[in-house]
């Protein structure tokens, strides 16, 4: 089976002055076209590590990443990428903050063909009455309602997360993470998520993919979450699997993201049993071999 996206044998080492220090390695994922999966683990695993050498911001040291196809090499349009911060341009608006991108991308269109596709992002991210307004005059929550909107203005191949409702309010973050989840049904944009929330990635994800703690981190073990779409909330949260999904991914930071493959002798195994419960996990040693995805 073909795969949209490839990471193999990915790695991330940096030299120190005590020698190298290893952040990621032997990391393998692959990725189906239109799907969304997420990345989950304890803080310095590497999560964000991964999600910046597949962006192009960060120089791989060993492994590669294939796209659609094609081999990645530094950064690109076709990757469509969401920050933690907006990071927007403060003597801009937010229409030219968006703007900015799509006349780069878009370089043969019309101006009012550009125009229309800014006006629509920022219209379906809830920014109608406010597209014109620069961002000390917006807050949090719609600064990045304006990065969401950029990055899928752009139209990528695919869409990275990096904790984007991380500095958000609950209330601020569960309306945007609706606003994303029907942007993404809508373009069926393959989408990799980078989040600390258990309850964020069940909601938002087709897997999890949980990470060893660093340092040397790697996939641990992938959660399948098969709640129906398009998803609200409620119904997810009433599903009667999802807290025995959420309790394994809680089991696993808790307990099994210590725990290093056995492919590396010199560090302890994990268990060979599975986990308690009617819901499995795919464990990284099949990921490369048996694994569909």
């Amino acid at each position: 089976m073909n795969h949209y996206v490839e990471l193999s044998n990915l790695a991330k080492i940096y030299p120190t002055p005590k020698g190298e220090a290893v952040i990621v390695r032997d990391f393998n994922l692959k990725i189906k076209k239109g799907e969304f999966v997420t990345l989950i683990g304890h803080s310095g695993c590497g999560k964000s590590t991964v999600l910046s050498m597949l962006a192009g911001l960060n120089d791989i040291s060993a492994g590669g990443i294939i796209l659609d196809g094609r081999e990645l090499s530094g950064a690109g349009p076709d990757r469509g990428v969401v920050f933690q911060s907006p990071s927007l341009l403060p003597w801009m608006t937010a229409f030219e903050n968006v703007m900015l991108g799509v006349e780069q991308v878009f370089f043969t269109a019309s101006k009012l063909e550009r125009r229309e596709i800014v006006e629509y992002y920022l219209t379906v991210v809830g920014l109608a009455d406010s597209m014109h307004k620069k961002p000390a005059e917006l807050s949090q929550g719609m600064r990045q309602r304006v990065g969401i909107a950029r990055a899928f203005a752009l139209k990528p191949k695919m869409l990275l997360l990096d904790e984007p409702f991380g500095m958000l309010d609950s209330l601020t973050r569960y309306e945007l993470q609706q606003v994303l989840i029907e942007l993404w049904r809508k373009n069926k944009i393959t989408a990799l998520m980078v989040t600390h929330d258990v309850d964020e990635a069940l909601f938002l994800s087709d897997r999890v993919v949980c990470m060893t703690d660093g340092p040397a981190a790697e996939v641990g073990e992938i959660l399948e979450v098969n709640f129906p779409r398009p998803r609200e909330r409620k119904a997810v949260m009433e599903h009667p699997d999802y807290y025995p999904l959420r309790e394994q991914l809680i089991e696993f930071l808790e307990v099994r993201a210590h725990r290093k493959s056995p492919a590396h002798p010199s560090e302890p195994a994990r268990p060979q049993n599975p986990p308690p419960g009617g819901i499995t996990f795919v464990a990284k040693t099949a990921i490369t071999e048996k694994q569909p995805y």
